[in-house]
């Protein structure tokens, strides 16, 4: 029950900012790094889980179908079912979390990777139900559980990270990404060599390979879940959702290992409502995103996530195709040269690019901002798209360095670009009744480009004979680029400013109240 008759509403404000402020101007310490660790290893399970189809369909072509080749309807459908499971666990998990509580969720998306990817390395084929179909169904469930690991991983880093480094945690969290990527071709190359002799005396023998190659992922998370289910809540969520001020201020102190507020009351169990807190509400939510500045941005964040997962899932769950037709790993043209030589050239494209892309981005990103390193991105990888595209078979055919080079340096712009900064913003841009939400529905966005992506390389790239669309769907892919370029101009700087600040968050709350009265 609410217990306000000892504080008035400027008071209990005022407690509310200077918790805030605690939070907002704490020194980075142990309680930080153990948030980005614990948030990290989920997304290195996410990627490792999303990129190692990449490598595993060709094998599972191998292996169970004539020719040795996955159907093309089959190689989209295993490919494009963890995009569609993701688009419902983003929306879905974000939602949640602004509803339940960031504590109550963090850890369940990682209990349904680890049982969805233990399902898909122990699938069979049957009669009712083949290897292909039950890898889908597994698939959409393991997607659920990554796409719950964005808005919640994202909100809860961002509410308890520091203003002068919130950019910079975010960006480390999801930097992990590229490890996770990076681990997928190094798994699948000692897979490889472990049973290098059975392959190649028996290319079914590749059965072996993928199934470890696939369940190795759940082993990061296994690690993870625990700490997750202790993490606890975030104090903005406690403050803003809960309405509950003596508790936040209480596990601010715990957290943070700060003196308690010299007015908060020796009750733990009373509860202190701030008077001009929103309750989010599907009315609210329609009218403070009715706003245009607040739809601008909600539009912003969405589109330029959907534009440069157009071009980000194209290129990374179909580098297969192209890297295996270069031969950086050296190994000559039969069925184990081809799934080395890929795993080979995603270690080098990642290692090239992929990972000093997300790096620089840690460390540059409280000095440039998200908005110039975003612009930047895709202003760069529009051109390198556009260069690959129009001068594909030149450039492969003269200088194969060069197509790795150029291949690389698109992977970095990405990271070192939109890819990073468009999970960042919209951690920080809405506010708390509506964070996880805004994120999710901004995340959805992206999977749904990823969806089409996946359709439509699937339908363009073998036009006109075998992979003789690539030049065309890279484009393609310039153009989205582009696209993401200019709504980028709806999405404000964050850098150096509170959540609050960024959100209007208590300038909505008070104006409300005004015009209620």
């Amino acid at each position: 029950m609410s217990q306000n008759n000892r504080y008035d509403a400027q008071q209990i404000i005022e407690r509310r900012r200077e918790a805030l402020s605690k939070i907002d101007n704490a020194e980075f310490g142990w309680f930080h790094i153990r948030a980005c660790l614990v948030a990290g290893v989920g997304f290195f399970t996410d990627a490792y889980d999303i990129f190692a189809i990449g490598l595993v369909t060709p094998m599972i072509g191998t292996v169970y179908y004539p020719g040795g080749v996955l159907p093309s309807d089959l190689d989209l459908g295993i490919k494009v079912s963890a995009s569609v499971g993701t688009f419902l666990g983003q929306v879905g998990f974000g939602y949640l979390a602004d509803r339940l509580g960031r504590k109550r969720m963090y850890g369940v998306e990682l209990m349904i990777i680890i049982v969805a990817t233990l399902g898909q390395a122990l699938s069979g084929n049957g009669e009712t139900l083949s290897i292909s179909a039950a890898l889908i169904i597994w698939r959409v469930i393991v997607g659920v559980g990554i796409g719950g690991d964005y808005p919640l991983s994202a909100v809860i880093t961002s509410e308890f990270a520091t203003t002068n480094r919130r950019g910079a945690m975010m960006a480390a969290v999801f930097a992990m990404q590229g490890f996770g990527y990076v681990t997928t071709g190094l798994v699948a190359i000692i897979l490889l060599a472990g049973f290098k002799d059975m392959i190649i005396a028996n290319p079914k023998n590749l059965d072996y390979v993928w199934r470890c190659l696939i369940g190795f992922g759940c082993l990061p998370a296994l690690v993870a879940v625990y700490f997750r289910l202790t993490i606890p809540e975030t104090p903005r969520y406690v403050l803003d959702i809960e309405n509950n001020l003596n508790k936040a201020e209480r596990d601010v102190a715990t957290v943070f290992r700060e003196n308690r507020n010299h007015l908060q009351s020796d009750d733990d169990n009373e509860v202190i409502e701030n008077p001009v807190t929103n309750k989010g509400s599907l009315s609210d939510f329609c009218s403070y995103f009715s706003k245009r500045e607040n739809f601008e941005v909600l539009f912003g964040t969405s589109m330029a996530w959907f534009a440069l997962d157009v071009a980000f899932y194209g290129i990374g769950l179909n580098n297969s195709f192209i890297l295996s037709q270069l031969n950086l790993g050296g190994v000559k043209d039969n069925v184990y040269g081809n799934n080395w030589n890929a795993a080979v050239g995603q270690i080098v494209v990642v290692l090239l690019g992929t990972v000093p892309g997300y790096w620089a981005t840690v460390f540059t990103i409280e000095r440039i901002g998200r908005i110039k390193i975003q612009l930047l991105g895709f202003a760069m990888s529009c051109i390198l798209f556009a260069a690959l595209g129009f001068a594909y078979d030149g450039i492969k055919n003269t200088s194969v360095a060069l197509f790795v080079f150029l291949f690389a340096l698109t992977q970095f712009f990405q990271n070192f670009g939109p890819n990073a900064t468009t999970f960042i913003i919209p951690g920080e841009v809405f506010p708390t009744r509506y964070r996880s939400t805004g994120h999710g529905i901004a995340a959805g966005s992206g999977k749904l480009g990823a969806i089409i992506a996946q359709v439509g390389f699937a339908q363009l790239k073998d036009r006109g004979g075998s992979n003789k669309g690539i030049p065309d769907l890279l484009k393609i892919f310039a153009l989205f680029m582009l696209i993401g370029l200019f709504v980028t101009f709806l999405i404000p700087e964050t850098k150096g400013k509170t959540l609050e600040e960024l959100s209007n968050e208590d300038e909505y709350s008070v104006s409300s109240r005004e015009e209620e009265k």
